[in-house]
């Protein structure tokens, strides 16, 4: 097959380590589907939409793109695109991306389900009800990879929340305040139909006084305070009890979104038990070292037969939707779309 791996075209102001983060698992990823005897071009995204020419020649795309130009938020515009074009692709599908790239709206979607989602809101002017719960913890509100949180981002008065809310929204079109929910901090993940293993962030080793939280430092930044504060173990050190509710609740959120391909759900457990979702990721980091990658280790994959279990799923929805296409008397999706 002709298979086009996409990521992010790489700004002119990223450093050396920003570039080697989005290169190396371009890198890897095309090298597993060449040894499989796949023709594998790299394409990065810009938005001259010069990328869209070349995937249309391709009879599958291995989607890494998070964005372009480094915003998150243009990435729902990519899949939206490929999906129009009726081009095959890795991971969820369009509508899945954008529900969970807006947390106002994810959160409605949760909550409306009865989901456990801490209390949350999208402050207009700058303005939180005085009410709201504090701590709470101050975030973009379209943005994941846990863009714009710092410890700074834990607020504990009202002073400090305005302040913070003030200060995201010069860099921000939107930000979301949610109650901080003080407890362990596990992540379920998702494969096709299978459930992977639960992972728990170990905060052992944070400083003394930090906030238990995942910052940008923490994801990013190897070897920073917070990047060893950080430990992820997998499968997690709990009680068959709790991983049915995690699993349960977290399965639950990622059928709501109609999550397909891959995904993760965040969750916190507070004092009493209640697991509390923080976040639904379609399409996560699948890094070597990335939290998913680490899921199915313990699973007992390898790295590339995560890759390659992935790139089957997308394969399999493509030959399905094609012949449904063909008993419902419809055009069928051609193989490779630019000679159709």
């Amino acid at each position: 097959m002709k298979v086009i791996v996409l990521y992010d075209g790489v700004a002119i102001d990223w450093t050396a380590e920003e570039i080697s983060s989005v290169m190396r698992p371009v890198s890897q990823i095309a090298r597993i589907l060449a040894d499989e005897g796949h023709d594998v071009t790299r394409v990065g995204v810009r938005h001259d939409m010069r990328w869209l020419a070349k995937v249309r020649r391709a009879d599958m795309v291995f989607n890494l793109c998070e964005g372009i130009n480094g915003v998150s938020r243009f990435e729902d515009l990519v899949t939206s695109t490929m999906e129009l074009a009726g081009i095959p692709f890795t991971g969820t599908r369009a509508w899945t991306t954008v529900v969970c790239h807006h947390k106002g709206l994810l959160n409605s979607f949760l909550q409306s389900a009865g989901l456990p989602v801490p209390r949350w809101v999208v402050p207009r002017g700058h303005k939180v009800a005085k009410d709201f719960p504090l701590p709470a913890i101050v975030k973009p509100a379209a943005e994941d990879a846990s863009a714009g949180i710092e410890q700074d981002s834990v607020v504990t008065t009202r002073r400090q929340l305005e302040t913070c809310v003030a200060r995201l929204s010069e860099t921000y079109d939107e930000v979301i305040v949610q109650e901080y929910v003080d407890g362990r901090e596990f992540a379920v993940g998702f494969v096709g139909d299978l459930t992977l293993p639960v992972s728990e962030i170990d905060f052992g080793k944070m400083p003394a006084g930090s906030w238990r939280i995942l910052t940008f430092s923490a994801k990013w930044e190897k070897g920073s305070l917070d990047d060893i504060g950080t430990r992820p173990v997998c499968p997690a050190p709990i009680d068959k009890e709790l991983e049915k509710r995690l699993t349960t609740t977290a399965a639950a959120a990622w059928q709501l979104v109609a999550g397909s391909g891959y995904g993760r759900v965040d969750m916190r457990v507070d004092a009493q038990g209640r697991p509390w979702i923080l976040e639904v990721n379609p399409n996560p980091d699948i890094s070597d070292d990335a939290g998913l990658s680490a899921m199915a280790a313990a699973l007992g994959w390898t790295y590339p037969e995560l890759v390659l279990r992935i790139f089957d799923l997308a394969r399999s929805a493509a030959q399905r939707e094609q012949s449904v296409a063909g008993l419902a008397g419809t055009p069928a999706r051609a193989s490779n779309p630019a000679t159709a």
